[in-house]
């Protein structure tokens, strides 16, 4: 059974929750929760820097959180709820777990798979397809994104600022 707008509101409420908390840590203000049954069996916030991982994705937390919670990989049925459209990795990720349903707040015209840039989750030629709703809380959650980069760059962060190789030169 699919939410309507006021339920998608209602859960990605929660996920900003968790980007908000993320940002506090110094990471990037993403988060995610997954709804199965009406009830959170998992829940995710952007854990790059943290710990030093560049898979640690709100959304990637979340679907292992709901995984263990079900006790089972596949979870279909549930819905993932985040603030930002996932990434290429991400959108493999709910492909593999057979989630049934996103609901993202803001477009991410860089680097977003679930139709900005690329649509790994309705690619039929996969062997599962993913529905979408896009845009839901779009305000909120991209201005909670270009708030924690402001500040960041406001505050000389060199995370923000772009990183050049190191080069050795010989002779």
């Amino acid at each position: 059974m699919r939410s309507n707008g006021g339920e998608h509101e209602e859960w990605l409420r929660l996920a900003l929750e968790e980007a908000r908390s993320a940002g506090a840590a110094g990471d990037v203000p993403v988060g995610a929760v997954i709804v199965h049954d009406g009830v959170v069996i998992g829940r995710g916030q952007n854990r790059v820097e943290r710990l030093r991982d560049p898979t640690a994705h709100a959304e990637m937390l979340a679907i292992r959180e709901a995984s263990a919670a079900l006790g089972y990989e596949r979870l279909a049925g549930a819905t993932l709820y985040v603030t930002l459209e996932p990434c290429a990795m991400c959108a493999g990720a709910i492909v593999l777990a057979r989630l049934d349903e996103i609901v993202y707040g803001a477009d991410d015209p860089k680097t977003g798979a679930c139709g900005s840039l690329r649509d790994i989750v309705r690619d039929t030629r996969l062997n599962h397809q993913v529905v979408v709703t896009g845009s839901v809380l779009a305000e909120a959650c991209s201005g909670l994104l270009k708030d924690f980069f402001r500040a960041k760059r406001g505050a000389g962060d060199p995370a923000v600022e772009p990183r050049l190789p190191e080069r050795c030169e010989s002779g």
